[in-house]
């Protein structure tokens, strides 16, 4: 059995997402990780990539979304576990959007944030099926998944 885990979180920095994938690969579990586009300037450029230049900043914005929830869309959908990973440095408007369309999408979440966050997050707190503080523990959380004894 392989599964396809889906990293929600901003693409500012991706140590969270690095760390997960490194320590799923040394404990060799099956998985395919998926996500957001994490080249921030591929992301906010996509539109004009592909529709041409746009006439203003909120054009290019807008242009973007277009390809970067098609994205996420798609591969949200295809994936077996989403883990939304919420920080305290950037907004986390989007990562608050993936882990809403897991929920309604009945796909299980694993929330990893600081305990700073709890109050603010409560709710999807309260839908997940694991809230972890690091990325250290939603890795155990998926190796649990494969142990057989």
């Amino acid at each position: 059995m392989e599964l396809v885990v889906y990293l929600a979180g901003q693409i500012h920095d991706n140590d969270w997402r690095d760390e997960i994938r490194n320590r799923s690969r040394d404990l060799n579990l099956p998985i395919t990780f998926v996500g957001p586009m994490e080249n921030h300037d591929r992301s906010d450029q996509i539109g004009e990539e592909i529709y041409g230049e746009q006439l203003n900043k909120i054009l290019v914005d807008d242009a973007a979304s277009d390809f970067n929830n098609l994205r996420t869309e798609v591969l949200l959908e295809k994936s077996d576990i989403v883990i939304a990973c919420f920080g305290e440095k950037y907004k986390q408007w989007n990562t608050a959007m993936d882990a809403s369309t897991a929920i309604s999408k009945n796909k299980p979440l694993i929330v990893i944030r600081p305990e700073s966050l709890v109050h603010p997050l409560k709710e999807i707190d309260n839908k997940a099926n694991v809230v972890c503080e690091t990325p250290e523990q939603a890795v155990k959380a998926l190796s649990y998944i494969f142990e057989t004894e």
